[in-house]
């Protein structure tokens, strides 16, 4: 039926006016070669630029491996307690780490765990600044958008291509592509939470003659700190999803035996990695959500 159909009307109508082939091939040689004439001649500054990173991916890296186990535990479990609030909470860590470190899969936990930390507080530090200017000019706010939309949107293996041209394979490459994967809900949602500031306590800051920074730094940010953890949340849970496929340049811990496992076709060992990802992904959501609630009962007190 389409055939016929396709034979009864012109060409142009039935085959799509693609680009000439030859075109495109030149397009693309084009855009290759100065991406690679890019990296020839920045490579090394970018690199150079980034060490402090690797320095501090190491170190951290380091304290978490080779402190005794014990230490780390207890450390976490009173991080979580202090931060949450909630008895359940931290006895839950406690009993999820110590049954990963029962399988043997602390080291590589505590691998993915510096990790994690240091993408999210990337992704804070950078996102943040980035979510203020998007709340305070609609401008960038219609600049920054499309790109998160494409960050967001686009394949997460496509990250891996430009970054691996430009750093090679190991550590940091895979850090910057967890950071770029992660980091749109950070911005999102600290945008979305100075934007939501009820108007009348501006108004009111305006009144008591605040300047615009005493406004951002002593109403809008507090009142928008419940939205900012929320964005906190969601970039942890990126993170630690991007982490195994960041695995496949270098990243080490649970993503490299995830992959090993996904290779080898090695069930248990998949299982027992995957279930060590879902106990840090739980412990990190429970505890960013009790301490949101937290701010956001603090903010209803003085506010209300």
């Amino acid at each position: 039926m389409a055939s016929t159909l396709c034979n009864a009307l012109p060409t142009l109508l039935c085959e799509f006016p693609a680009i000439d082939n030859d075109l495109m091939r030149a397009f693309k040689k084009t855009v290759d070669t100065g991406f690679k004439s890019f990296v020839r001649a920045y490579g090394d500054f970018l690199d150079n630029a980034l060490q402090p990173l690797q320095w501090f991916l190491n170190w951290l890296q380091d304290l978490f491996v080779d402190s005794p186990w014990l230490i780390i535990l207890l450390a976490l479990t009173l991080v979580v307690y202090i931060t949450s609030r909630d008895t359940k909470v931290a006895i839950g860590t406690f009993i999820s780490m110590f049954v990963i470190g029962m399988v043997g899969l602390w080291e590589d936990t505590m691998v993915t765990l510096a990790m994690v930390t240091v993408c999210t507080l990337i992704a804070i530090v950078v996102g943040i600044p980035i979510g203020i200017v998007m709340a305070r000019s609609e401008r960038a706010q219609s600049i920054v958008n499309p790109v998160l939309d494409v960050m967001q949107t686009m394949p997460s293996f496509v990250y891996l291509i430009p970054v691996v041209m430009i750093f090679g394979i190991g550590k940091v490459p895979g850090l910057i592509a967890v950071v770029i994967y992660a980091i749109p809900p950070m911005i999102r949602l600290t945008n979305l939470g100075i934007r939501l500031v009820d108007k009348e306590v501006l108004e009111a800051a305006d009144a008591f003659g605040s300047s615009n920074h005493q406004k951002l730094f002593n109403v809008q940010i507090p009142l928008a700190l419940p939205t900012i953890m929320a964005g906190i949340n969601q970039t942890i849970m990126m993170s630690l999803a991007m982490v195994v496929v960041a695995s496949m340049i270098g990243v080490g811990g649970l993503g490299k035996n995830v992959l090993q496992a996904i290779t080898n076709q090695f069930f248990t060992i998949g299982f027992l990695n995957g279930f060590a990802l879902v106990a840090i992904a739980i412990i990190f959501d429970r505890t960013s959500q009790a301490y949101g609630k937290r701010l956001q009962r603090h903010s209803e007190v003085i506010h209300g």
